[in-house]
């Protein structure tokens, strides 16, 4: 009788322990994303065209996630973990964005900002009125650092834009979708890398008078490490610069870039 109390008693244990593991699991890999039923809704419209171009490429909806955008020649690009490194999904051109190549300094300018940013579940908007959006995170820490103002730089739908990314409400569809799959399935943080033009020697050479040509050279840096690895770089802030490491570290589900704020609109 005591051998089976014994029995009993790790057995009852051993369950617990299961369940706690699996529960533990469970709660990492669905992500509390915020979600409304309209938001729901558009995603569910544009995820079956979303995973046809995804199986096409051999990817699938849920996987990390890697953002890059280009002013010049207005894209967003969206890039999938893909073993270990990330393949280009798809292009996306931007419906529209304000200003000129160069950051944002300060609220009211109408310039979108340029550097290297970070989003998490809490800047996904689903109740946008601008259809869907989210907060790109300006400003992070290298901008605060250098007292650059403005906060809610968003990338959006429609395609009116006052400091944000829009991208037309078919386009941010799709990416929402894709983030918010990521997101669920427990990255905790998607890289955003914001560009004025590929930072290639040759554009490098030819914007070299540009007033921004050392902040450009800074953010260089981080471009060629993702060019040459398709690995996204660990990207920090150090005496007011970004600082690039280049060990081949993955980026996908720590909160190793520069913090953001966060706000929605």
């Amino acid at each position: 009788m005591r051998l089976s109390t014994l029995h009993r008693s790790f057995f009852l244990s051993f369950c617990s322990l299961f369940l706690l593991h699996f529960f533990s699991f469970f709660s990492l890999v669905q992500a509390d994303v915020p979600a409304s039923p309209r938001a729901t809704a558009l995603m569910a419209q544009a995820r079956q065209h979303v995973e046809t171009a995804l199986a096409a490429k051999g990817l699938q909806l849920g996987q990390p996630v890697f953002l890059r955008i280009f002013k010049m020649p207005g894209t967003l690009e969206v890039w999938l973990q893909n073993g270990l490194a990330f393949k280009l999904f798809k292009k996306y051109q931007i419906c529209k964005y304000s200003g000129y190549p160069g950051p944002k300094l300060y609220e009211g300018d109408w310039q979108s900002p340029e550097g290297f940013y970070s989003i998490t579940s809490d800047q996904m908007n689903p109740n946008s009125q601008y259809h869907l959006s989210f907060n790109v995170g300006y400003p992070n820490a290298f901008d605060r650092a250098r007292k650059r103002t403005g906060d809610s730089i968003m990338v959006h739908g429609d395609c009116s834009s006052r400091g944000c990314f829009a991208m037309g409400n078919s386009r941010i569809e799709e990416i929402y979708l894709l983030l918010h799959a990521a997101l669920s399935q427990g990255q905790n943080t998607i890289a955003l890398h914001i560009f004025p033009f590929p930072m290639t020697n040759a554009n490098m050479r030819k914007f070299k008078k540009s007033p921004w040509i050392g902040f450009w050279q800074n953010l260089q840096q981080g471009y060629q490490a993702f060019e040459s690895s398709h690995q996204v770089p660990v990207i920090s802030v150090y005496k007011g610069k970004y600082v690039v490491k280049t060990d081949g570290t993955l980026a996908l589900s720590k909160n190793n870039h520069v913090w953001p704020t966060q706000a929605v609109h």
